[in-house]
């Protein structure tokens, strides 16, 4: 049993127990309604007092800006990580350029419907009050049929033109993200990004299928050793931002860790799944997957991301949560990038197209 306590910026955390885990979340509610009236007219104040001569985005950036191109650059980013770790050098061109193209386009396609479904938090939340669909400048049908043609775009390029089984595990991601996390676990538990960060680790095994189809044991070991990587990043990474923006979502009447059990609770949190990615992120080398260039970059990477959470339990300012959240980015595209580093240098021989390029010396 966990009672309610004041953390370090003075704000009260919230009480829980179970058995009193509806009324708590009752009271917030009623508690939350005055915030949002009082944030709803301040917006109207503000819109009011913006220059006329305002910059208007393009209807395409406006479109780009829908697909959370930000995040989505990170998700690709680690399944082309896992199309060149699948191959003995270059990829083959077809799961490269249509592989990348049918993953980019079904991550876009669940971030569109991840603000779709959240319009309404979106609107209440400082950090989600320039999106599309709070501003105005997109339509709810027109994100909708957004979403859903690139949707159906990425199952036909994936499906067609690289193989069945990526477009399969591609669909389950891009379900799993938009509609059983984004529509279900974000709002029902406080353990919404363990459950539902699954959706968001799967990538590199999309990449990995894209290049070898899964034909051998080895390419599920592998892949999967990849997603778990992922996995075990995702809740460090997100709750150092839930920490800061604690507030937002307290008003938005989700249940994240820090709002449901206090952020002391949630530092611990990012504490233990920090090691535990660390050790995880040992077994690339263990397996035989990666080799000692590998083992180094990982271990000093690792040893900096511990640093973090561990200054993270007494932080110097209220900001260092973002600074936290930051290097995990920083993290996770060092670390794939050590593993194709060390793929590439530990190979002998790397084909090329027709070519076969052999390491001398």
């Amino acid at each position: 049993m966990f009672s309610s306590h004041e953390y370090q910026s003075g704000l009260p955390a919230l009480t829980f127990h179970e058995s009193r885990f509806g009324r708590t979340l009752y009271n917030v509610m009623m508690n939350t309604r005055i915030d949002q009236a009082a944030g709803r007219t301040a917006a109207l104040a503000a819109g009011s007092a913006r220059p006329a001569a305002r910059r208007i985005p393009s209807l395409a950036g406006q479109y780009l800006a829908a697909t959370k191109p930000r995040i989505v650059a990170l998700l690709v980013f680690t399944a082309l990580i896992g199309m060149f770790l699948a191959a003995p050098g270059i990829p083959p061109w077809r799961a490269l350029v249509f592989g990348t193209l049918g993953i980019w386009m079904a991550s876009s396609s669940a971030a569109a419907l991840n603000q779709l479904i959240d319009q309404r938090i979106d609107r209440i939340m400082a950090r989600t009050a320039h999106r599309p669909l709070v501003t105005g400048t997109l339509t709810t049908h027109q994100v909708l049929g957004f979403a859903l043609m690139l949707g159906v775009a990425s199952m036909l390029v994936l499906g067609l033109l690289v193989n069945a089984l990526t477009a399969l595990l591609t669909f389950i991601g891009l379900i799993g993200y938009a509609v059983i996390y984004t529509a279900f676990l974000k709002r029902a538990t406080p353990q919404n990004i363990v459950i539902g960060g699954l959706a968001g680790a799967i990538p590199p095994l999309l990449g990995w299928a894209a290049v070898t189809g899964m034909q051998a044991p080895s390419d599920w070991a592998y892949g999967l050793l990849l997603v778990l990587i992922v996995f075990a990043w995702t809740p460090p990474h997100f709750w150092a931002l839930a920490i800061f923006r604690r507030e937002d979502y307290r008003r938005a009447c989700i249940p994240m860790l820090p709002v449901v059990y206090g952020v002391e609770y949630t530092r611990w949190h990012v504490l233990f799944y920090t090691i535990l990615l660390v050790l995880v992120s040992l077994l690339p080398y263990l397996t035989g997957m990666s080799g000692l260039l590998y083992l180094g970059g990982a271990a000093v990477l690792g040893m900096a991301y511990l640093y973090y959470a561990i200054r993270l339990m007494r932080p110097p300012d209220e900001r260092f949560a973002m600074s936290a959240f930051g290097y995990s980015i920083v993290y996770l595209i060092a670390l794939f990038g050590f593993l194709l580093a060390d793929h590439w240098l530990a190979a002998p021989v790397i084909h090329v197209g027709g070519y076969v390029l052999e390491r001398i010396g």
